[in-house]
C-alpha cells in the first residue's frame, strides 16, 4: 500500500535539539505526515511515548499509517497516538491523557506540502480551487468568508504583518473593490486581485521566480488559521510542562513567527527558565536545500530547560 510521505526540514539539526533519550515522552505539535515522529520514535523506544498533534484529520491518517509501519520494522518499538486538535491547546491535550510533563516539545510551523498540492484545500496560487485555507476543514471559516468580513485597514494590516507584502495597501483596495460586486471565492479570483494591484500579467506572474501572490497568500493561510495565536499559547505553556532538562525546538518559515519564538527563548534564557538556546537560527545547508526547496526559509530554534 501506498503511503504518502514528504521530506522533514532540518531533521537531523531538529534531533540534536531535542535530545532525544530511551524512555522519553515528546510532543510533535505538527505531525504532518509522520516525518520528525518517525524519527522521534525510533530514538524513544520501549516505555517512551510520543503524542502526534494535527489541525488535519487527512494527515493524521496518513500519519498513522506510516509511524505505524516504523514501529512494526523495529526491534523495540516505542507508543505513540495521534490527536486531532490544536496544538495551543497542548496542556489540557496532555492532562486529559494523565500526563503532566513531557521532555521534548517539537513544532513545525507552517503548511505542508499536501495541503499545498491539493487543489481543494485553497492554498495554491499556482492551481485552481475553492478560497478556503483551513488546515482543519472541519472549523473555523475558510479565506473567503474572512476575506468577506475584514475592513480594508484590516485586510492591509495583516498582509503587511503576516506576509510581509508591501504592496498591502493596493492589494487591500482591489479586494474591497472587487467584493462590493462579486464574491472572491476561488483562489484564482485572489490571484487575480494581486497580480492586478502588483501590475503583473497571469503570464508573467507564473514564470517569477517569487509569485506575486506569494505573500498575500501566506498573511490570508496566517490569518485564517490564527497561526501567531497559536504559536504564542505553545510558547506560554511550553515552560510549565517541560521536564527539568527538557527541550523544545521550533520551525518556523516567516521572519514574523521567527521574530516571536526569537523573542521568547531569550527572554526565557536571561530569566533563567531555558539553561541553553540556540545563540542563531539554525538553517538548511546549500545540499538539503536543493534537494527540499521548502527547506530554503526554514529556521529552527531550541530551548533546553534548567536541569533543576
Amino acid at each position: 500500500m501506498h503511503r504518502p510521505s514528504h521530506i522533514p526540514v532540518l531533521l537531523d539539526e531538529t534531533l540534536a535539539a531535542l535530545r532525544l533519550r530511551p524512555g522519553a515522552i515528546a510532543v510533535d505539535c505538527t505531525t504532518g505526515l509522520g516525518g520528525h515522529s518517525t524519527e522521534i520514535l525510533k530514538r524513544i523506544g520501549p516505555g517512551g511515548k510520543l503524542i502526534g498533534i494535527d489541525f488535519d484529520p487527512a494527515n493524521l491518517a496518513a500519519a498513522q499509517q506510516n509511524l505505524a509501519a516504523v514501529n512494526s520494522s523495529i526491534k523495540y518499538p516505542a507508543e505513540f497516538e495521534l490527536v486531532h486538535d490544536n496544538f495551543a491547546g497542548i496542556d489540557k491535550i496532555l492532562t486529559t491523557r494523565g500526563i503532566t510533563k513531557v521532555d521534548a516539545i517539537l513544532a513545525d510551523i507552517g503548511v505542508a506540502s499536501t495541503q499545498i498540492d491539493d487543489p481543494t484545500r485553497g492554498f495554491s496560487y499556482r492551481q485552481p480551487g475553492p478560497l478556503d485555507m483551513r488546515m482543519d476543514p472541519t472549523r473555523g471559516q475558510p479565506a473567503h468568508a474572512v476575506l468577506a468580513r475584514l475592513s480594508e485597514k484590516d485586510i492591509a494590516d495583516a498582509l503587511l504583518k503576516l506576509g510581509d507584502e508591501t504592496d498591502a495597501p493596493q492589494i487591500a483596495r482591489l479586494i474591497v473593490e472587487r467584493r462590493k460586486s462579486k464574491p472572491i471565492l476561488t483562489t484564482q479570483d485572489l490571484t487575480a486581485i494581486v497580480c492586478r494591484a502588483r501590475d503583473f500579467t497571469l503570464e508573467r506572474a507564473a514564470g517569477a521566480k517569487l509569485h506575486p501572490a506569494a505573500r498575500t497568500f501566506q498573511a490570508l493561510r496566517i490569518l485564517v488559521n490564527r497561526e501567531l495565536a497559536n504559536l504564542h499559547r505553545l510558547l506560554q505553556v511550553a515552560p510549565h510542562i517541560l521536564n527539568p532538562g527538557g527541550a523544545i525546538a521550533i520551525i518556523t518559515f516567516h521572519s514574523g513567527e521567527d521574530r516571536v519564538v526569537k523573542s521568547h527563548f531569550k527572554d526565557h534564557h536571561r530569566a533563567g527558565v531555558y539553561e541553553e538556546i540556540a545563540d542563531d537560527p539554525i538553517t538548511a545547508t546549500p545540499q538539503e536545500e536543493k534537494q527540499n526547496p521548502r527547506s530554503r526559509s526554514a529556521k529552527l530554534r531550541w530551548g533546553w530547560m534548567a536541569s533543576s
